[in-house]
């Protein structure tokens, strides 16, 4: 089917203009080439790019009953998100290209966008074989252990001089398990005042250092999911001052929330968890600075049961991706904190060039745009999610931005109905 999106506010080279725009054949085109594509009015609303998510949970094969590559796509779709990358803590994992071919079906028959995979970095995610990450190469986005850091640095220093040698990234999941002793929040004021069990920032950037080290060593493609505390900022930064080949992505969570903000309920309760005040302090400077390079929600839904046990006892993981944009939206562009254009950058253009899919609004390209409307107030439900998860500490938070169409492809891959 083609199209003809009238009136249009179109984000391009750092600020919107005013055209129509065409899409013809899964690609942009110019809207007066198009002689009986459908006519869309988008009147005083705005066309993004789409946008790119590379650490997000999907949980199949293996945890249907959490999510789907079905629901969790046109969630991602609802968010505006054209490409997403799916990490690889499923069952069965990654590891090879047999036990990976489960979720590329489940992919090619059911996403509504384009999902692409990571492949594990160890076997079975086990710590002490690496994967077939030869075979697995053509098929991902690059190598994860998400969920566990990997601990042993002659594993890590293996996997990257492979990495290395396939050109494909090493995307970390930074945890030093000797640190954790029990922990499940931040080891800081709330914990210590209600008596809960802390996690050390130490356990996080302290893998990082060493990583930081051997990327140093092998040249290796090194991006750092989930960054929280300061000290992780300073490292990276530092490390890209020297030339080492680092990314990394924080979440919207880590940005707007600390430790003060906690709750005795399980939609506080994620892996990195929410840190202090001075470590949210430290991400938005990144932000602002360029040491962050991209926004990526950590997506990782849960049932009701495993998220209704309280902050001890509920399992690690929010969902977030419905809510990503109008948050940031909301809370940075709004207040001048960022500009649109860094807020592009973090959502859209770094994630692609870095991990080398997606494309810009421009002819000839593939049509993958999302329309919003930035004037549209509305308080956050997670009743209206799309995704199968509910857990979200922003619950009752009030936002501009409005999703009404993502495209992917040329095709509409989501639309919000009409109330």
């Amino acid at each position: 089917m083609d199209y003809i999106f009238k009136n249009c506010k179109v984000y391009r080279n750092g600020k919107f203009e005013s055209e129509d725009i065409g899409v013809c054949g899964g690609v942009f085109a110019p809207a007066v080439s198009v002689d009986s594509g459908i006519v869309v009015d988008c009147q005083n609303k705005y066309i993004l790019p789409g946008f790119a998510d590379v650490h997000v949970h999907l949980r199949e094969p293996g945890f249907i009953y959490k999510e789907t590559v079905e629901s969790g796509s046109r969630a991602a779709a609802a968010g505006g998100y054209t490409t997403v990358c799916s990490m690889p803590n499923l069952n069965p994992a990654p590891d090879s290209p047999e036990t990976l071919a489960p979720q590329l079906e489940a992919i090619r028959n059911t996403a509504c966008i384009n999902v692409l995979p990571y492949g594990t970095i160890t076997m079975g995610q086990n710590g002490t074989e690496l994967s077939d990450m030869e075979g697995l190469a053509p098929f991902v986005a690059g190598f994860s252990d998400d969920g566990k850091g990997v601990q042993s640095e002659e594993m890590m220093l293996a996997a990257m001089k492979k990495a290395k040698s396939l050109d494909k990234i090493i995307a970390a999941h930074c945890e030093d398990n000797s640190l954790l002793n029990g922990g499940y929040i931040h080891d800081g004021e709330y914990a210590k005042a209600h008596g809960h069990r802390g996690i050390c920032s130490e356990s996080e950037w302290g893998p990082i250092k060493r990583d930081l080290e051997l990327v140093a060593k092998t040249g290796c493609k090194y991006h750092v999911c989930h960054i929280s505390t300061k000290e992780s900022v300073e490292l990276i930064r530092q490390a890209k001052k020297n030339g080492i080949d680092v990314t990394c992505e924080t979440g919207p969570h880590y940005l707007l929330l600390d430790d003060s903000d906690l709750k005795e309920e399980g939609r506080f309760k994620m892996n990195p968890p929410l840190r202090s005040k001075a470590d949210k302090e430290a991400l938005i400077e990144g932000i602002i600075d360029g040491t962050i390079d991209m926004i990526a929600t950590d997506h990782a839904p849960h049932s009701a049961e495993e998220k209704g046990r309280g902050l001890e006892k509920s399992l690690m993981g929010v969902v977030g991706i419905e809510t990503a944009f109008p948050l940031l939206y909301t809370y940075f562009v709004k207040t001048g904190i960022i500009g649109m254009e860094r807020l592009i950058d973090l959502m859209h253009t770094a994630p692609c060039k870095r991990f080398g899919f997606g494309s810009e609004i421009e002819i000839g390209a593939p049509a993958d745009f999302t329309v919003f409307d930035l004037d549209e107030k509305y308080t956050i439900n997670p009743d209206d999610f799309v995704s199968m998860g509910r857990s979200t500490p922003f619950e009752g938070f009030e936002v501009y931005g409005r999703c009404l169409m993502t495209v992917c492809g040329g095709k509409i891959s989501w639309q919000k109905e009409d109330k």
